[in-house]
């Protein structure tokens, strides 16, 4: 049986951090906390009081990595990381994920210099346990983006995806993001997990638009969303089925463009594609 040295190993070691609950942290990372020569944190002050909740003294260096001044401390770092041990902490749950990191462990991995990893919290995997979604095959898409243009071409990427989506929302979008989600997507399931193992940690499932509604009456504090991938029906539905679709909206006043985007919404079926077979169906028809 192997066991954990009692000392940290030289290198780059990043370590997870508690998301909420102060017990969630590992032994490991009260190790790395008292023991490392340095701690690249992304918030020097709250990783000191993490330090002091935790009763934990730091007697190496702190030093701020975070994601306007972590390319610039790769060097150093990693000068730290040949001598002895850096550890890298975040705010919340695991470096990398949607947080600094990437920068010192890419070029720790270049350089030759062992890297290792403390496991703990994270809030990806927590949120899609909680789901309680079909979640056996999953896609981590970090936060939603913030323009309307961009946001709806990120969810019309997922239209026709299989696999669940997980992503980050801030409290002040969320209600725009699961709407236009609801468009896009149509009545597929979700899970909006907030403040995840904080005192008000809460999960809110039902489909697209009743999140929606829900988020409409606010929604506070750290947000992740798990939405369930398509289903095969969504992927295989036969086109010939929504152009009739659409020319039926069309004879009741519809535009063909608008048309075509409400039939295609949550079929897996791309608007232009489907714009395209009814022009050909009319061509046919003459």
């Amino acid at each position: 049986m192997t066991h954990a040295s009692s000392h940290l190993p030289r290198g780059v070691i990043v370590a997870a951090t508690p998301l909420g609950n102060i017990e969630d942290a590992s032994p490991r990372l009260k190790q790395a906390l008292s023991q490392a020569e340095v701690i690249a944190a992304e918030d020097t002050r709250r990783t000191r009081a993490l330090a002091a909740a935790l009763g934990v003294e730091i007697t190496g260096r702190v030093v701020s990595n975070f994601d306007h001044n972590e390319e610039a401390r790769v060097a150093k770092l990693l000068d730290d990381a040949r001598a002895g041990s850096v550890v890298i902490v975040t705010d919340a749950g695991m470096p990398l994920v949607s947080d600094p990191g990437l920068a010192l462990v890419d070029a720790a991995h270049d350089a030759g210099i062992p890297v290792t990893c403390l496991p703990g919290p994270s809030a990806v995997p927590t949120a899609l346990a909680l789901s309680g979604l079909n979640v056996g095959q999953f896609i981590f898409d970090g936060f939603a983006p913030r323009k309307a243009g961009a946001k709806r071409s990120w969810l019309e990427s997922l239209v026709g995806q299989p696999r669940a989506v997980c992503f980050f929302e801030s409290p002040h979008r969320i209600a725009d993001t699961l709407t236009v989600a609801a468009e896009v997507l149509g009545a597929r399931r979700a899970a909006v997990c907030r403040e995840l193992t904080k005192t008000f940690e809460e999960v809110v499932r039902g489909d697209l638009a009743e999140l929606a509604q829900w988020a409409a009456e606010g929604a506070k504090g750290e947000i992740t969303v798990v939405i369930e991938g398509a289903r095969e029906q969504e992927t295989t539905l036969d086109i010939a089925d929504l152009v009739e679709n659409v020319e039926a909206q069309v004879a009741a006043g519809v535009r063909l463009r608008d048309a075509c985007k409400q039939a295609a919404a949550g079929t897996g079926v791309k608007k232009r594609e489907l714009y395209d077979a009814v022009i050909h169906a009319r061509d046919d028809k003459r």
